[in-house]
């Protein structure tokens, strides 16, 4: 008989992920959730696995064999409380990963505070495409995310020596509460930034630092770790490594240099030098962003030094169809085309913007920012916020996502943030919901905008409401 799981919170793009994998094992999975939305509500349906709605004691009333608890539950979630009480066996996410799907496979893991979920989909899609003429690279892989040249976010292959693996930063469960890739042991690693992020758990730049050093120290000394040469705290982080560290960017030290970047509307293109032996590749991306490129580098990197051939590695990143939610186009109406992007932190909407200016040159960019992470709802980064934004023609900005759960003093203030912005001459306005931004925008957009929705949730349906609004004005 199938052993039968429980995942509480099972929306998480992880946890969806590991449903997936679970049921692939031949493992009956069962879940629940609130306020499930796209991409992992549909990949779940894709599955047949329901999710049920709400939480509550009666979703256990079939006991399972195994309950993952995400790191999103805490005490007082209903379910969590009945498996405590009855002792039903429970884990997380990250230690059942490791359990069941890493022992014994080569272990490529992708960490940093920004472009994780893009770097690991680049990973996986060089693998499968190198596989496709030599069946040894074919990979399993767990993505933060749905991409798009897979349209899943996890494969699992049995008897493949490689597992890509996205690292995240964020703590593991209400009972564990390290961050999740140290349960991951990695033999090789991706560092791409080190940043303060996550203010709900982390106190401050040196805790998040201490976290990542620590990662960087479960590299055995055969491996390798690939980091960013363009940060300090990414040098930090990496200085006491045991393993082989290799830098990569446009540093004329780094074993890994980007030279020639040149950007044609969506498709980025540029040489890759590697110092060690002098050779050189002419790489093309798909996509707009200098920060796509330095993504790609990073897994061209591992990939090279694993021994892909390098024309198999060009030509998988030539082929790259992005993730879902990263500068996705969500709609074209009456010549606006409406973006979607997982906005999480200031710095990921600055790189976000300058990819749309470098994408989309001439057309007014309008802003659409939902401060929902646990970062961008707290004001330690408001001025940072304000400098990102500022890169747009317009902002509108939303109320800041459950206010009541940030301590005001600790709370980001929207209105402080739209008038340091028209102070600066950037039109900005206060709207407080999807449906008083859509009231605001779609009388006044005009064919050629650009509107980025920034968010890292539903967003109250404004990827649907927005456009149809648009339509009803043009009509």
């Amino acid at each position: 008989m199938a052993k039968h799981v429980h995942l509480i919170g099972i929306c998480g793009t992880a946890m969806a992920s590991l449903a997936g994998m679970l049921q692939a094992r031949g493992w009956r999975v069962t879940g629940s959730d609130t306020a499930a939305y796209p991409p992992m509500s549909d990949q779940l349906a894709a599955m047949g696995i329901t999710v049920m709605e709400p939480y509550s004691e009666r979703n256990l009333d079939e006991r399972p064999d195994l309950v993952v608890v995400g790191n999103a539950i805490s005490r007082g979630n209903p379910e969590l409380e009945r498996v405590l009480d009855e002792r039903i066996e429970m884990t997380s996410m990250a230690a059942l990963i490791h359990d069941e799907f890493l022992d014994g496979r080569e272990r490529l893991i992708v960490c940093g505070t920004h472009g994780k979920t893009t770097t690991t989909s680049m990973l996986a899609w060089i693998y499968e495409s190198a596989a496709q003429g030599d069946e040894v690279w074919k990979p399993s892989f767990l993505i933060g995310g749905v991409a798009e040249n897979f349209g899943t976010s996890f494969h699992v292959q049995e008897g493949t020596r490689t597992f890509i693996l996205e690292g995240d930063e964020y703590d593991t469960a209400f009972f564990d509460k390290g961050p999740k890739f140290l349960h991951y042991f990695p033999d090789v690693a991706i560092l791409t930034h080190v940043e303060f992020d996550h203010a709900d758990i982390y106190k401050d730049l040196d805790a998040v630092k201490i976290a990542f050093k620590r990662m960087v120290n479960l590299i055995p000394r055969r491996g390798r770790l690939v980091a960013f040469d363009g940060s300090e705290n990414v040098s930090e982080c990496s200085a006491k490594a045991f393993c082989k560290v290799e830098r990569y960017g446009f540093g004329e030290g780094s074993e890994w240099r980007m030279t020639v970047l040149t950007q044609h509307g969506s498709t980025t293109a540029w040489t890759l030098l590697r110092k060690s032996d002098g050779a050189s590749l002419a790489l093309t991306l798909p996509m707009a962003g200098e920060h796509n490129a330095l993504n790609a580098t990073a897994a061209a990197a591992v990939a090279l030094g694993q021994g892909i051939p390098p024309e198999r590695v060009a030509a998988a990143l030539a082929s790259f169809r992005s993730v879902k939610r990263r500068l996705e186009v969500k709609a074209e109406v009456g010549g606006v085309t409406i973006i979607d992007d997982f906005a999480h932190h200031p710095t990921a909407i600055r790189e976000t913007l300058r990819a749309l200016r470098a994408a989309y040159k001439g057309r007014r960019l309008i802003a659409v920012l939902e401060p929902r992470s646990n970062t961008l709802r707290r004001n330690v980064f408001e001025q940072e916020l304000v400098d990102s934004l500022a890169l747009a023609d317009e902002v509108v900005l939303a109320a800041v996502f459950k206010s009541e759960a940030i301590p005001e003093r600790e709370r980001m203030e929207p209105q402080h943030v739209v008038d340091a912005l028209n102070q600066r001459g950037v039109h900005a306005v206060l709207a407080v919901d999807a449906d008083a931004i859509v009231a605001e925008l779609a009388p006044r957009a005009r064919a050629g905008d650009v509107v980025a929705i920034l968010s890292n949730g539903g967003f109250g349906g404004i990827y649907t409401k927005l456009p149809a609004e648009i339509t009803k004005h043009l009509a």
